[in-house]
């Protein structure tokens, strides 16, 4: 009997934006992306048929939410060919956890979407991208990824999208999430409308809602306040958040505390029993950068404020009470 052939080796879409992982230095010692797909991907998945597609070349401080969107629209259509396995993104990390939790948020696919990028430019004598590209083409092509939604392979570990936030400027391990992984919700519809302004306020001791009140002057839809603890203000704050949900627009609570949830157990005219009395809703376990963009999707698809408060209770492991 003639031997049944092989299977072909699976493809791997991998989609570059810039990033670190792109860049290298002058002579200033200044870092720019300069590499193009072809340079990021060569040897990164042995055994695998890579298709590399250059998405974007940017450094990621700098990208949009409608540039996210051009990520998320070219992951689309790479796994709208039945023959791709799986997608890598190389991504800067500024901004990796917005375009992680963009992309999870509107992923109804199986295969698995992984993002990884570099804390170390190209050009340095030890670079950690070409070991973070593989870990992450690996991670993508294990069949114990698939239904995972989108990771993120960085520094040694894996980490799913939802709850992801960088850590550290200059360590390789760069990011960090919640020990328990947060609950997945059904896919967002996607949208061609316009994305609606959300600013994203940092709160100090004893500071007043001028920043509130100014990012209302500016036509923000949404708010999302950085508070202080476990997601608490001033009372002059307070009632800057007040005066946004009466004007119907979102405010989300999130803190700068780089772990734990946001709660709403404190009082006393600024505290987040207060802000969540003024129609504040709580981020949960999400920092500002992953709160901004799904408060931001949320509006985008006309969600109204009950539905603000439900989504965000459901995709970020807790909410204010009512």
């Amino acid at each position: 009997m003639p031997e049944t052939p092989a299977p072909p080796p699976p493809v791997l879409a991998v989609l570059t934006t810039g990033g670190t992982i792109a860049s290298t230095r002058d002579e200033h010692g200044v870092s720019t992306p300069s590499l193009g797909a072809a340079d990021l991907v060569a040897g990164a998945a042995p055994g695998a048929r890579v298709r590399a597609v250059e998405v974007l070349r940017a450094d990621s401080s700098s990208l949009t939410l409608a540039d996210a969107a051009r990520v998320r629209a070219a992951v689309a259509g790479a796994l709208a060919d039945a023959d791709v396995a799986a997608v890598v993104v190389l991504h800067g990390t500024d901004s990796m956890e917005e375009t992680a939790l963009l992309l999870d948020l509107h992923h109804d696919d199986e295969r698995p979407v992984v993002l990884t990028g570099a804390q170390r430019t190209a050009d340095d004598p030890e670079p950690d991208g070409p070991a973070n590209v593989a870990h992450a083409a690996r991670t993508a092509l294990d069949p114990a990824a698939r239904g995972r939604g989108v990771l993120v392979a960085f520094g040694g570990r894996v980490h799913p999208a939802v709850g992801l936030s960088k850590r550290h400027t200059t360590d390789l391990d760069a990011f960090s999430s919640p020990a328990a992984p947060l609950p997945r919700a059904e896919p967002l519809p996607w949208t061609d409308a316009p994305w609606p302004r959300v600013d994203v306020v940092a709160v100090s001791p004893g500071g007043d809602g001028a920043l509130v009140d100014a990012a209302l002057a500016a036509g923000a839809r949404g708010v999302v306040l950085q508070a202080l603890g476990a997601g608490n203000a001033s009372a002059d704050v307070v009632d800057a958040v007040r005066r946004c949900t009466r004007a119907g627009v979102a405010v989300v609570v999130t803190t700068r505390v780089p772990g734990g949830p946001v709660s709403a157990g404190y009082g006393g005219g600024g505290g987040g029993h207060d802000l969540a009395a003024a129609g504040a809703v709580s981020s949960g376990w999400l920092r500002s950068g992953q709160a901004r963009v799904l408060l931001a999707s949320l509006l985008r698809t006309g969600a109204d404020a009950d539905e603000v408060r439900e989504r965000f209770g459901r995709r970020s492991g807790g909410a204010f009470p009512h």
